[in-house]
Order: C-alpha cells, then structure tokens, then sequence
C-alpha cells in the first residue's frame, strides 16, 4: 500500500466491536475490561494435530510481518492499518488438515464480564465467522496480533484476530478463541441476523448495494470527501480468481 495511513488516534477510537457495545467509541472506552493475558485457542474438527493452544505457543514457529491493507466496512467508511502478524495460511499448514476440511470457522471469545456488549442480545453470541478453505490459505489473509508496531489493544480484537483485506470488516472477526476446520459451510453471525444483508461471501463489490444504502462510494477516516469503492477493495488481482464462475451477485 502507498496511501496515506490512517492515524492510530482514529483506527483504535472508531470501532465496531459489537462485543463492546454498538457506538464507535464503546470499543474503546470498554478495553480496558478485556483480559488478554493468559490466552489460549481451541483447535478442533478436521486436523491432525486439535487441541488448546496457548497463544504463544500458537503464533512462535512464524516469525511475524507487517502488512500495511485497507480495510473496508460494510457502512461505507474505510481506513489503512499497518497490521502486525502471521499468515492464517501457515498456521493451518501446521495443523495438518484432512482431506475433508474444506471451510475454517472461527469464534470469538464468549465472556460477558470482559465483554459487556454480550449482554445485550445484539446478535446470537459468541460471535462467528468463517471461510473458504481457498481463501483462509490465500497469502493475503493475515492472523494479525499487533498494529501501528504495538500489541493489539482490546478495542482492535486483542490479543489476537482475523484480517482478510478484501472482504468487508465484519468478516475479520475479533479475540478469537476457537478455530474449527469442517467439511460444510459455516454459520456465521451477521448473516444468521439478516442473511438479506449480510452475505457468507462478503467480498467487496461496489456494484452490489446493502438493502438500505449504496456500497459504490466510501469515505476514508479523516477524508471529507467520498471516493469509489474498488471491486474486492482494490485486491482484485490477488483474489479474483477465487471466485472465477461464481455468480457474485447471489453469492454477496
């Protein structure tokens, strides 16, 4: 990326984390409630090697890169984040999957107390999210554990959280604390609330609308003005080829 960065001020005090109450400085003003020390993730469903992984142990064979994407969000805003992380792709690799692991599902970590947003029934908690196999291994899609060169805060999914840059942000779920490897597709969250508005795909696509506002135009944090939308978020020549034949109208 060569765009200008969004300040750090503004990408960890605009946020959706749901989980942290729905107004876009809940997340913030509520991480200091979330414990992200000790943590561990569960591995289960279609791999050689399941089990509860402390996160150390999870994340120490890769050593971790910066990425600078853009990320996209569903209500036409967008920002540029310098990520700090691994590829999902070589994490998956060491867990051996079988033959019959075709999606990887994801759930966030499920825990009212550290998570006040869970008490009220916003969605059906915890929160899940899943891929494609194909697109879980693609280089692009980033486990990320840290921005701006600092430790993840809580109010950006800490300690650790999907980043799939060409999908909308609801996609790149938050603390995660179990990753599944299965043979169907997955439920996942805001589809299962209002599968009319919220597709299993979620690619960017300018010419597909949200029922109730245009995806054409987005507005970049910090910018007056809006521009247009790029088809997959400006990451078409990594990724389209996923979706060669694909009706991506139906499957939005």
């Amino acid at each position: 990326m060569d765009e200008p960065q969004t300040p750090e001020s503004d990408a960890t005090t605009y946020n959706n984390f749901y989980e942290m109450g729905t107004g876009k400085g809940d997340p913030a003003r509520n991480a200091h409630l979330l414990r992200s020390e000790p943590w561990s993730v569960t591995v289960e469903g279609e791999v050689a090697r399941p089990g509860v992984i402390p996160l150390e142990d999870f994340l120490r064979p890769h050593p971790l890169e910066e990425r600078i994407y853009r990320l996209r969000c569903v209500e036409a805003w967008s920002m540029v984040i310098p990520w700090v992380g691994i590829p999902l792709g070589d994490v998956i690799r060491r867990l051996e999957p079988t033959s019959k692991a075709k999606y990887v599902a994801f759930e966030t970590l499920l825990d009212p107390e550290q998570l006040p947003g869970q008490k009220r029934r916003v969605l059906d908690w915890p929160y899940r999210e899943g891929l494609r196999m194909d697109e879980a291994m693609n280089p692009l899609t980033l486990l990320a554990v840290g921005m701006y060169g600092r430790t993840l805060p809580g109010q950006n999914g800490a300690p650790l959280r999907l980043v799939v840059p060409w999908k909308y942000g609801f996609k790149s779920i938050k603390s995660i604390v179990r990753i599944r490897l299965q043979e169907e597709e997955p439920a996942t969250s805001w589809n299962l609330s209002a599968p009319r508005e919220y597709g299993f795909y979620a690619n960017v696509n300018p010419e597909v609308s949200h029922p109730r506002w245009s995806q054409a135009r987005e507005r970049r944090i910090g910018d007056w003005s809006k521009r247009p939308t790029l088809p997959f978020n400006g990451y078409a020549e990594q990724v389209a080829g996923l979706y060669a034949g694909m009706d991506l109208r139906r499957n939005f």
